[in-house]
Protein backbone atom coordinates (compact mmCIF):
# COMPACT_ATOMS: atom_id res chain seq x y z
CA UNK A 1 0.00 0.00 0.00
CA UNK A 2 1.52 3.32 -1.02
CA UNK A 3 2.34 5.80 1.72
CA UNK A 4 0.26 8.99 1.88
CA UNK A 5 1.98 11.80 0.06
CA UNK A 6 3.30 14.46 2.42
CA UNK A 7 2.20 17.98 1.54
CA UNK A 8 5.06 20.48 1.61
CA UNK A 9 4.77 23.80 3.43
CA UNK A 10 5.22 25.67 0.18
CA UNK A 11 2.27 23.85 -1.36
CA UNK A 12 -0.03 24.95 1.46
CA UNK A 13 0.80 28.66 1.16
CA UNK A 14 -2.06 30.71 -0.31
CA UNK A 15 -1.37 32.15 -3.73
CA UNK A 16 -0.94 35.93 -3.92
CA UNK A 17 -4.34 37.59 -4.14
CA UNK A 18 -6.10 40.85 -3.41
CA UNK A 19 -7.92 39.25 -0.49
CA UNK A 20 -4.66 38.15 1.13
CA UNK A 21 -3.19 41.62 0.68
CA UNK A 22 -6.19 43.20 2.40
CA UNK A 23 -6.02 40.66 5.24
CA UNK A 24 -2.28 41.26 5.71
CA UNK A 25 -2.84 45.00 5.74
CA UNK A 26 -5.53 44.67 8.41
CA UNK A 27 -3.26 42.56 10.63
CA UNK A 28 -0.33 44.95 10.23
CA UNK A 29 -2.57 47.86 11.23
CA UNK A 30 -3.85 45.93 14.22
CA UNK A 31 -0.32 45.06 15.36
CA UNK A 32 0.92 48.62 14.91
CA UNK A 33 -2.08 49.97 16.84
CA UNK A 34 -1.52 47.50 19.68
CA UNK A 35 2.17 48.45 19.90
CA UNK A 36 1.35 52.16 20.04
CA UNK A 37 -1.35 51.52 22.63
CA UNK A 38 1.07 49.48 24.76
CA UNK A 39 3.73 52.18 24.51
CA UNK A 40 1.20 54.79 25.63
CA UNK A 41 0.20 52.69 28.63
CA UNK A 42 3.85 52.24 29.60
CA UNK A 43 4.45 55.97 29.24
CA UNK A 44 1.37 56.80 31.30
CA UNK A 45 2.48 54.49 34.12
CA UNK A 46 5.96 56.04 34.10
CA UNK A 47 4.53 59.57 34.24
CA UNK A 48 2.20 58.56 37.08
CA UNK A 49 5.18 57.11 38.96
CA UNK A 50 7.23 60.29 38.49
CA UNK A 51 4.22 62.38 39.55
CA UNK A 52 3.76 60.32 42.72
CA UNK A 53 7.46 60.52 43.60
CA UNK A 54 7.49 64.29 43.06
CA UNK A 55 4.33 64.70 45.14
CA UNK A 56 5.76 62.53 47.93
CA UNK A 57 8.99 64.58 48.05
CA UNK A 58 7.04 67.84 48.31
CA UNK A 59 4.71 66.50 51.00
CA UNK A 60 7.52 64.94 53.09
CA UNK A 61 9.67 68.05 52.95
CA UNK A 62 6.69 70.12 54.05
CA UNK A 63 5.51 67.78 56.80
CA UNK A 64 8.89 66.74 58.18
CA UNK A 65 10.84 69.91 57.54
CA UNK A 66 13.45 68.05 55.53
CA UNK A 67 15.83 70.08 53.39
CA UNK A 68 17.52 69.47 50.06
CA UNK A 69 19.81 66.76 51.40
CA UNK A 70 16.92 64.29 51.60
CA UNK A 71 16.69 64.22 47.80
CA UNK A 72 20.36 63.27 47.48
CA UNK A 73 19.95 60.51 50.06
CA UNK A 74 16.74 59.23 48.42
CA UNK A 75 18.54 59.04 45.08
CA UNK A 76 21.35 56.92 46.58
CA UNK A 77 18.92 54.58 48.31
CA UNK A 78 16.67 54.10 45.26
CA UNK A 79 19.63 53.37 43.00
CA UNK A 80 20.90 50.87 45.56
CA UNK A 81 17.49 49.17 45.72
CA UNK A 82 17.00 49.19 41.93
CA UNK A 83 20.50 49.06 40.38
CA UNK A 84 19.21 48.14 36.92
CA UNK A 85 16.65 50.93 36.80
CA UNK A 86 17.35 54.28 35.21
CA UNK A 87 15.85 57.62 36.14
CA UNK A 88 16.53 57.78 39.88
CA UNK A 89 19.45 60.18 39.86
CA UNK A 90 19.27 63.18 42.19
CA UNK A 91 18.81 65.45 39.19
CA UNK A 92 15.87 63.42 37.92
CA UNK A 93 14.28 63.36 41.37
CA UNK A 94 14.53 67.16 41.50
CA UNK A 95 12.86 67.23 38.06
CA UNK A 96 10.05 65.02 39.41
CA UNK A 97 9.56 67.44 42.28
CA UNK A 98 9.54 70.39 39.88
CA UNK A 99 7.16 68.51 37.57
CA UNK A 100 4.62 67.97 40.36
CA UNK A 101 5.01 71.50 41.74
CA UNK A 102 4.54 73.14 38.32
CA UNK A 103 1.39 71.26 37.40
CA UNK A 104 -0.17 71.52 40.87
CA UNK A 105 0.44 75.28 40.91
CA UNK A 106 -2.88 77.10 41.62
CA UNK A 107 -2.59 79.22 38.46
CA UNK A 108 -2.03 76.13 36.29
CA UNK A 109 -5.04 74.44 37.91
CA UNK A 110 -7.11 77.56 37.24
CA UNK A 111 -6.13 77.44 33.56
CA UNK A 112 -6.99 73.75 33.46
CA UNK A 113 -10.37 74.32 35.10
CA UNK A 114 -11.17 76.89 32.40
CA UNK A 115 -11.16 74.21 29.69
CA UNK A 116 -14.55 73.88 27.96
CA UNK A 117 -16.83 71.27 29.53
CA UNK A 118 -16.95 69.44 26.18
CA UNK A 119 -13.28 68.48 26.65
CA UNK A 120 -13.73 67.03 30.11
CA UNK A 121 -14.42 63.36 30.71
CA UNK A 122 -13.44 63.19 34.36
CA UNK A 123 -13.09 65.20 37.57
CA UNK A 124 -10.59 68.10 37.76
CA UNK A 125 -8.09 65.90 39.62
CA UNK A 126 -8.59 63.10 37.10
CA UNK A 127 -8.29 65.56 34.22
CA UNK A 128 -4.95 66.79 35.59
CA UNK A 129 -3.52 63.25 35.76
CA UNK A 130 -4.93 62.50 32.32
CA UNK A 131 -3.34 65.61 30.81
CA UNK A 132 0.15 65.03 32.22
CA UNK A 133 0.12 61.33 31.23
CA UNK A 134 -0.57 62.08 27.58
CA UNK A 135 2.99 63.02 26.61
CA UNK A 136 6.46 61.54 27.32
CA UNK A 137 8.78 62.62 30.12
CA UNK A 138 11.26 64.29 27.78
CA UNK A 139 8.50 66.53 26.43
CA UNK A 140 7.56 67.55 29.98
CA UNK A 141 11.15 68.53 30.74
CA UNK A 142 11.33 70.60 27.56
CA UNK A 143 8.11 72.45 28.46
CA UNK A 144 9.28 73.04 32.04
CA UNK A 145 12.73 74.22 30.93
CA UNK A 146 11.59 76.47 28.09
CA UNK A 147 8.38 78.05 29.43
CA UNK A 148 7.37 79.82 32.64
CA UNK A 149 3.72 80.82 32.29
CA UNK A 150 1.19 78.20 33.41
CA UNK A 151 -1.06 79.08 30.46
CA UNK A 152 1.81 78.52 28.03
CA UNK A 153 2.65 75.18 29.63
CA UNK A 154 -0.96 74.03 29.32
CA UNK A 155 -1.05 75.18 25.68
CA UNK A 156 2.03 73.14 24.71
CA UNK A 157 0.87 70.20 26.84
CA UNK A 158 -2.49 70.03 25.07
CA UNK A 159 -1.11 70.74 21.59
CA UNK A 160 1.58 68.06 21.92
CA UNK A 161 -1.00 65.48 23.00
CA UNK A 162 -3.52 66.50 20.34
CA UNK A 163 -1.14 66.56 17.38
CA UNK A 164 1.48 64.02 18.41
CA UNK A 165 4.37 66.51 18.24
CA UNK A 166 7.82 64.96 18.46
CA UNK A 167 10.27 66.61 20.83
CA UNK A 168 11.94 68.35 17.88
CA UNK A 169 8.63 69.76 16.64
CA UNK A 170 7.68 70.86 20.16
CA UNK A 171 11.01 72.67 20.50
CA UNK A 172 10.47 74.35 17.13
CA UNK A 173 7.02 75.53 18.21
CA UNK A 174 8.33 76.90 21.52
CA UNK A 175 11.22 78.72 19.81
CA UNK A 176 8.78 80.14 17.25
CA UNK A 177 6.70 81.49 20.17
CA UNK A 178 3.58 79.66 19.02
CA UNK A 179 1.74 80.33 22.28
CA UNK A 180 2.52 84.05 22.31
CA UNK A 181 1.42 84.38 18.70
CA UNK A 182 -1.95 82.81 19.47
CA UNK A 183 -2.50 85.72 21.87
CA UNK A 184 -1.07 88.48 19.69
CA UNK A 185 -4.35 89.49 18.07
CA UNK A 186 -6.63 86.57 18.68
CA UNK A 187 -7.53 83.98 16.10
CA UNK A 188 -10.06 84.92 13.46
CA UNK A 189 -12.20 82.09 12.13
CA UNK A 190 -15.76 80.77 11.99
CA UNK A 191 -14.99 77.24 13.25
CA UNK A 192 -17.58 77.17 16.10
CA UNK A 193 -20.39 78.03 13.66
CA UNK A 194 -19.37 75.57 10.93
CA UNK A 195 -17.89 72.54 12.75
CA UNK A 196 -18.97 70.23 15.59
CA UNK A 197 -17.72 71.40 18.99
CA UNK A 198 -15.00 68.75 19.37
CA UNK A 199 -13.66 69.28 15.83
CA UNK A 200 -13.89 73.07 16.18
CA UNK A 201 -11.60 72.94 19.22
CA UNK A 202 -9.07 70.79 17.34
CA UNK A 203 -9.19 73.04 14.28
CA UNK A 204 -8.63 76.13 16.41
CA UNK A 205 -5.56 74.55 18.01
CA UNK A 206 -4.12 73.87 14.55
CA UNK A 207 -4.56 77.52 13.45
CA UNK A 208 -2.24 80.32 14.55
CA UNK A 209 -3.13 83.99 14.53
CA UNK A 210 0.15 84.74 12.76
CA UNK A 211 2.78 82.74 10.88
CA UNK A 212 6.51 83.40 10.89
CA UNK A 213 7.90 83.16 7.33
CA UNK A 214 11.25 84.86 8.02
CA UNK A 215 13.03 81.74 6.76
CA UNK A 216 12.00 82.69 3.20
CA UNK A 217 14.47 85.58 3.26
CA UNK A 218 12.14 88.03 1.49
CA UNK A 219 13.17 91.67 1.89
CA UNK A 220 11.33 93.25 -1.02
CA UNK A 221 7.93 93.30 -2.67
CA UNK A 222 7.10 90.04 -4.45
CA UNK A 223 4.16 88.63 -6.37
CA UNK A 224 1.95 85.90 -4.93
CA UNK A 225 3.42 83.29 -7.27
CA UNK A 226 6.97 84.08 -6.09
CA UNK A 227 5.82 83.82 -2.48
CA UNK A 228 4.33 80.45 -3.34
CA UNK A 229 7.55 79.38 -5.09
CA UNK A 230 9.59 80.30 -2.01
CA UNK A 231 7.27 78.32 0.26
CA UNK A 232 7.39 75.25 -1.97
CA UNK A 233 11.18 75.37 -2.16
CA UNK A 234 11.25 75.20 1.64
CA UNK A 235 8.09 73.18 2.17
CA UNK A 236 9.58 71.20 5.06
CA UNK A 237 10.21 74.36 7.09
CA UNK A 238 6.79 75.69 6.09
CA UNK A 239 5.12 72.52 7.39
CA UNK A 240 7.03 72.88 10.67
CA UNK A 241 5.68 76.41 10.92
CA UNK A 242 2.14 75.25 10.18
CA UNK A 243 2.37 72.64 12.91
CA UNK A 244 2.55 68.88 13.19
CA UNK A 245 -0.06 66.89 11.26
CA UNK A 246 -0.04 68.77 7.96
CA UNK A 247 0.75 66.59 4.92
CA UNK A 248 1.52 68.39 1.66
CA UNK A 249 -0.59 67.36 -1.35
CA UNK A 250 0.31 69.92 -3.98
CA UNK A 251 0.44 73.48 -5.25
CA UNK A 252 -1.96 75.11 -7.72
CA UNK A 253 -4.30 72.18 -7.14
CA UNK A 254 -6.77 72.04 -10.03
CA UNK A 255 -10.53 72.03 -9.42
CA UNK A 256 -12.86 71.70 -12.40
CA UNK A 257 -16.46 72.91 -12.60
CA UNK A 258 -18.16 72.53 -15.95
CA UNK A 259 -15.86 74.00 -18.57
CA UNK A 260 -14.01 76.18 -16.08
CA UNK A 261 -11.11 75.32 -13.83
CA UNK A 262 -9.87 76.85 -10.60
CA UNK A 263 -6.63 76.47 -8.66
CA UNK A 264 -5.98 76.26 -4.92
CA UNK A 265 -2.59 77.79 -4.06
CA UNK A 266 -1.56 75.07 -1.59
CA UNK A 267 -3.45 71.94 -0.58
CA UNK A 268 -2.68 69.88 2.53
CA UNK A 269 -4.26 67.00 4.40
CA UNK A 270 -4.30 67.11 8.19
CA UNK A 271 -3.78 63.67 9.71
CA UNK A 272 -5.47 64.41 13.03
CA UNK A 273 -8.30 66.62 11.82
CA UNK A 274 -8.78 64.09 8.98
CA UNK A 275 -9.62 66.93 6.63
CA UNK A 276 -8.32 68.63 3.51
CA UNK A 277 -6.82 72.06 4.26
CA UNK A 278 -6.70 74.64 1.48
CA UNK A 279 -4.33 77.60 1.86
CA UNK A 280 -4.76 80.78 -0.16
CA UNK A 281 -1.79 83.16 -0.21
CA UNK A 282 -2.31 86.92 -0.38
CA UNK A 283 0.41 89.55 -0.51
CA UNK A 284 -2.12 92.27 0.34
CA UNK A 285 -4.36 92.94 3.32
CA UNK A 286 -7.43 90.75 3.79
CA UNK A 287 -10.60 91.73 1.93
CA UNK A 288 -14.10 90.15 2.18
CA UNK A 289 -13.73 88.88 -1.40
CA UNK A 290 -10.97 86.55 -0.22
CA UNK A 291 -13.43 84.77 2.09
CA UNK A 292 -15.96 84.34 -0.72
CA UNK A 293 -13.33 82.80 -2.98
CA UNK A 294 -12.17 80.39 -0.27
CA UNK A 295 -15.75 79.38 0.53
CA UNK A 296 -16.21 78.52 -3.14
CA UNK A 297 -13.02 76.42 -3.20
CA UNK A 298 -14.13 74.50 -0.12
CA UNK A 299 -17.51 73.73 -1.71
CA UNK A 300 -15.68 72.22 -4.69
CA UNK A 301 -13.24 70.27 -2.51
CA UNK A 302 -16.06 68.81 -0.43
CA UNK A 303 -18.03 67.85 -3.53
CA UNK A 304 -15.21 66.55 -5.74
CA UNK A 305 -12.29 65.46 -3.54
CA UNK A 306 -13.42 64.80 0.00
CA UNK A 307 -13.31 61.09 0.91
CA UNK A 308 -16.41 59.48 2.47
CA UNK A 309 -14.83 59.32 5.94
CA UNK A 310 -13.14 62.74 5.75
CA UNK A 311 -14.35 65.65 7.83
CA UNK A 312 -15.35 68.97 6.21
CA UNK A 313 -12.53 70.71 4.35
CA UNK A 314 -10.97 73.73 6.06
CA UNK A 315 -9.63 76.91 4.50
CA UNK A 316 -6.81 79.14 5.72
CA UNK A 317 -6.24 82.55 4.16
CA UNK A 318 -2.68 83.80 4.71
CA UNK A 319 -2.50 87.54 4.11
CA UNK A 320 -0.10 90.41 4.73
CA UNK A 321 -2.37 91.90 7.38
CA UNK A 322 -5.96 91.72 8.56
CA UNK A 323 -8.61 93.68 10.41
CA UNK A 324 -10.28 91.33 12.87
CA UNK A 325 -13.65 93.09 12.71
CA UNK A 326 -13.67 92.95 8.92
CA UNK A 327 -12.80 89.25 9.03
CA UNK A 328 -15.59 88.58 11.53
CA UNK A 329 -18.23 90.14 9.29
CA UNK A 330 -16.82 88.53 6.14
CA UNK A 331 -17.08 85.04 7.67
CA UNK A 332 -20.52 85.45 9.24
CA UNK A 333 -22.46 84.06 6.29
CA UNK A 334 -19.94 81.43 5.17
CA UNK A 335 -21.03 77.81 5.55
CA UNK A 336 -17.50 76.36 5.43
CA UNK A 337 -14.84 76.57 8.17
CA UNK A 338 -12.37 79.34 7.27
CA UNK A 339 -9.53 80.84 9.27
CA UNK A 340 -7.63 84.03 8.47
CA UNK A 341 -4.06 84.67 9.63
CA UNK A 342 -1.31 87.10 8.76
CA UNK A 343 2.35 86.32 8.30
CA UNK A 344 5.65 87.90 9.26
CA UNK A 345 8.49 88.08 6.74
CA UNK A 346 10.92 90.29 8.65
CA UNK A 347 12.35 89.84 12.16
CA UNK A 348 10.43 91.72 14.83
CA UNK A 349 11.87 95.01 16.04
CA UNK A 350 14.05 95.06 19.15
CA UNK A 351 12.10 96.05 22.27
CA UNK A 352 13.68 99.50 22.45
CA UNK A 353 12.29 100.41 19.01
CA UNK A 354 8.77 99.07 19.43
CA UNK A 355 6.15 101.79 19.30
CA UNK A 356 8.72 104.34 18.07
CA UNK A 357 8.59 103.48 14.37
CA UNK A 358 5.49 103.56 12.13
CA UNK A 359 3.79 100.30 11.21
CA UNK A 360 3.42 99.07 7.62
CA UNK A 361 -0.22 100.22 7.66
CA UNK A 362 0.75 103.72 8.88
CA UNK A 363 3.47 104.01 6.25
CA UNK A 364 1.09 102.88 3.50
CA UNK A 365 -1.48 105.44 4.61
CA UNK A 366 1.10 108.22 4.73
CA UNK A 367 2.43 107.38 1.27
CA UNK A 368 -1.00 106.47 -0.08
CA UNK A 369 0.31 103.13 -1.25
CA UNK A 370 -1.35 99.70 -0.90
CA UNK A 371 0.14 97.59 1.92
CA UNK A 372 2.97 95.47 0.56
CA UNK A 373 5.67 93.10 1.66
Amino acid sequence: MPKPRRTSLAATEPPPSAAYGVWLGELKTRIATARVSAARRVNAELIYLYWDIGQSIVEKQTAEGWGEAVVERLARDLRSAFPQARGFSARNLWDMRRFYAAYSDPEFLRQLAAEPASRRRTTPAGLLRQRVAEIPWGHHLLILNKTELPAARLYYLRATAAFGWTRAVLLNQVKARAYERTLAEGKTHNFPATLPASLSAQAEESLKSSYNLEFLGIHREVKERELEDRLISQVQRFILELGYGFCFIGRQHRLALGEKEYFVDLLFYHRFLKALVAIDLKITAFTPEHAGKMDFYLNLLNDRERAPDDRPSIGIILCAEKDNLEVEFALKTKANPIGVADYELQPTLPAEFRGKLPTARQLAAALRLPPSL
